[in-house]
């Protein structure tokens, strides 16, 4: 019997009862970090984007992306939360005059940008 194509790129099989079945592994991947927004778009391939979801997973790039996905969400969100800070003056001498008040300013810029962060990148 002449070899499949999986056999001559030096694919082998073992057998399960009556069937041949072939040893399949993932690409190796490099191992990166991720936090809360590539577990956020993790959830959002898995949910909605099955099809990107598996193409990334057995072409071994799906923890890159998620790493990448990472970087550049956390990286926009301190700027945005800097930013939007700067803009609506939420400063030290706030903090140290009216705490609460700048809890309140601090935790809503910081959802604002959340927001963003989640429409721009997440679930793109």
């Amino acid at each position: 019997m002449a070899k499949t194509i999986f056999e001559q790129t030096g694919g082998t099989y073992t057998m399960q009862g009556d069937y041949c079945l072939p040893d399949l592994t993932l690409p190796a991947e490099e191992e990166r970090p991720i936090g809360v927004w590539a577990h956020r778009r993790l959830r959002y391939l898995k949910q909605h984007h099955k099809i990107l979801y598996y193409n990334l997973l057995t072409s071994g790039k799906l923890h890159s992306h998620l790493g990448d996905v990472e970087e550049e969400a956390q990286s926009l969100f301190l700027r945005l939360v800097k930013e939007y800070a700067e803009r609506e003056g939420v400063t030290e001498q706030l903090k140290a005059e009216n705490p609460m008040e700048w809890v309140q300013k601090v935790n809503n810029i910081r959802s604002r940008a959340a927001e963003t962060v989640c429409a721009d990148l997440i679930f793109a």
